[in-house]
């Protein structure tokens, strides 16, 4: 098991900049691959990016390619999300994820087993 714990988000203005965390517990982080998702009241959880465990391969959501990076610190069992210049269509609760089994499905909120408590983004115009 891996215990999942985002923190970073609060209230930002409009192309302003925030950095999630997501802190894992135990000693095998490096053997999970991690995705970050978000959801707001009435959606489906949406994919946003994730990263290998190598940390060699990384995939964003077009909504957010060019503005956000996934990044991982194996060594502090911690991984990141470093969103810049945020729009207000951002603004959801941030989760992140952990498997196990990393696939070509990284997009689906099924793949991972193991989810935080979330942290949430609210970008004004």
């Amino acid at each position: 098991q891996v215990q999942l714990v985002e923190s970073g988000g609060e209230l930002v203005q409009a192309g302003g900049s925030l950095r999630l965390s997501c802190a894992a517990s135990g000693r095998t982080f490096g053997t999970y691959a991690m995705g970050w998702f978000r959801q707001v009241p009435g959606k489906d959880r949406e994919f946003v990016a994730a990263i290998s465990r190598s940390n060699s391969s990384t995939y964003y959501a077009d909504s957010v390619k060019g503005r956000f990076t996934i990044s991982r610190d194996n060594a502090k069992n911690t991984a990141y999300l470093q969103m810049n210049s945020l729009k207000p269509e951002d603004t959801a609760v941030y989760y992140c994820a952990a498997t196990a089994l990393f696939s070509g499905r990284y997009y689906s909120p099924d793949t991972y087993d193991y989810w935080g408590q979330g942290t949430q983004v609210t970008v004004s115009s």
